[in-house]
């Protein structure tokens, strides 16, 4: 018979298992180096251009403090994998320090290259360090920073300062000042077009728009803390729409039309499904394609812009001169063009201030590195887009079983592609800072991990955490 026992036979309860300090902290310098590729205008505009560069040397410095001792620690257990580089992306870094031979500017090319390679070397190291969840959680919480210290600093300038400011280390020009010359408008009451804390409304749009994205992914990933992610989606819109950038619209208009192939696709059962799928979006995306042509000023007046794109089509033919005499090997990397070299932008100004990008950046790279290294820049594109996309379209698999549930971020890396190409068609963000982070990062992801939460990258991270125990080789003996 059952007796009543004051002694239970379970296990005592115990806490849950926490992530280590060290853990922590390799978080917060992931999060640190998201945010200052996010926002380096912020420090340029709060420490100047030097004081910038401080922030990124002893960032980089940091880095490999993080890094190096990781790679030796997991030299056996986990060796770094090599043949998994995006090499076609490298082989474009490998092209820009190269053209320092022949470049027209071999001082810019040597300060841009040198950034280009600080860019590359943090996208490996956090695609090494982090799993697909934890790279999604500190890109969320980079651009929590960024957009809510935007939001404060806007704030505090329209309620404490009450006029417009400069940034630090920038004399007012004389006479009247152009709006573009302002860290903040004080827009924020007024109506008009507020830039945050980077000081550029086109900018402070976009990464509100990939805030939106991932905080959305997050949100629907079942993340913790589900309303506040709701939260940031509705300041992230607020803030997206006060920019009010014609190319962030365009870049948004471009997200929700791949974001309906991908959804359409993950619908269908049967191949011939997704061939007439490919058909037809082929067919639609052509007719639009068209129609943009063909009524461009009726959509460029929708979007608030002239027929030149404001201005852009001025810079593009002034460039396109230049191109054509070197076409073939370009005029050597400079990525921003440093303003202090004038001879790059070739006299270019813009609302008084010298021009540092060709506002496409496929004009820029043709420019810069010619015709070969658009098309090196081209393979990467390619290459990227392919992998992100079935990625996103096919079902999580890595045996017989072809009917697991798709997984909410696996999404992300084809918006993200879809994003930087509508964005490369005005902008040359997409070859520099966190646009090239995100090439860099998401082909060297989507190879290393080709399924969320499965792979050698993917579980040490988890037992880096704790989150899963090690796995045991059972003995089969009788």
């Amino acid at each position: 018979m059952a007796t009543t026992s004051l002694h239970p036979v379970g296990a005592p309860p115990q806490a849950p298992p926490r992530e280590s300090t060290r853990r922590l902290m390799l978080r917060a310098h992931a999060i640190f180096v998201l945010f200052t590729f996010f926002a380096l205008p912020f420090w340029n505009h709060l420490l100047g251009t030097m004081g910038a560069g401080g922030v990124v040397v002893l960032m980089s410095l940091g880095t490999l403090g993080w890094w190096i001792p990781l790679l030796v620690a997991q030299h056996k257990t986990n060796p770094f994998p090599w043949r998994r580089l995006p090499w076609t992306a490298l082989l474009f870094v490998l092209w820009a320090t190269v053209s320092i031979t022949w470049s027209a500017w071999p001082a810019s090319s040597a300060l841009t290259v040198t950034g280009l390679l600080l860019v590359t070397l943090h996208a490996l190291f956090l695609v090494h360090v982090l799993s697909w969840r934890e790279l999604m959680r500190v890109i969320a919480s980079a651009l929590k920073w960024v957009v809510g210290l935007s939001l404060v600093f806007e704030l505090f300038v329209s309620l404490i300062i009450q006029h417009p400011i400069f940034p630090f280390f920038v004399e007012a020009p004389e006479g009247k000042v152009d709006p573009q010359w302002y860290w903040s408008r004080n827009n924020l009451f007024d109506g008009g077009r507020i830039q945050g804390i980077l000081g550029n409304a086109n900018l402070l749009g976009v990464l509100c728009l990939i805030a939106i994205m991932v905080f959305t992914i997050r949100a629907l990933s079942n993340a913790p803390r589900r309303s506040w992610q709701i939260a940031w989606i509705i300041v992230s819109g607020y803030m997206m729409y006060r920019a009010g950038s014609a190319t962030v619209f365009m870049c948004a208009a471009g997200v929700l039309a791949v974001l309906t192939c991908v959804l359409v696709m993950r619908r269908t059962t049967k191949p011939s499904q997704r061939s007439l799928a490919y058909f037809v979006f082929a067919g639609v995306g052509s007719t639009i394609a068209l129609l943009v042509l063909v009524y461009r000023d009726f959509v460029f007046g929708l979007l608030g812009r002239s027929d030149n794109l404001t201005g852009r089509a001025d810079i593009w033919a002034a460039i396109g001169d230049r191109i054509a005499q070197r076409p073939v090997i370009g005029w050597g990397h400079a990525s921003p063009w440093p303003p202090f070299d004038p001879a790059i932008s070739a006299g270019l100004v813009d609302h008084g201030q010298i021009v540092m990008q060709a506002h496409s950046m496929w004009i820029d790279v043709i420019y810069q590195l010619g015709w070969i290294g658009c098309a090196i820049f081209i393979a990467t594109l390619l290459a990227l887009t392919w992998r992100a996309w079935f990625f996103a379209v096919d079902r999580p698999r890595w045996d017989l079983d072809s009917h697991r549930p798709y997984v909410v971020i696996s999404i992300f890396p084809v918006l993200m592609v879809a994003l930087l190409l509508v964005q490369g068609i005005t902008e040359s963000a997409p070859l520099m800072l966190w646009g090239w982070l995100f090439i860099v990062m998401l082909s060297f992801k989507i190879k290393s991990a080709p399924v969320v939460g499965i792979g050698t990258t993917e579980q040490s991270a988890a037992l880096e955490r704790g989150d899963a125990p090690p796995t045991r080789r059972h003995s089969t003996r009788r």
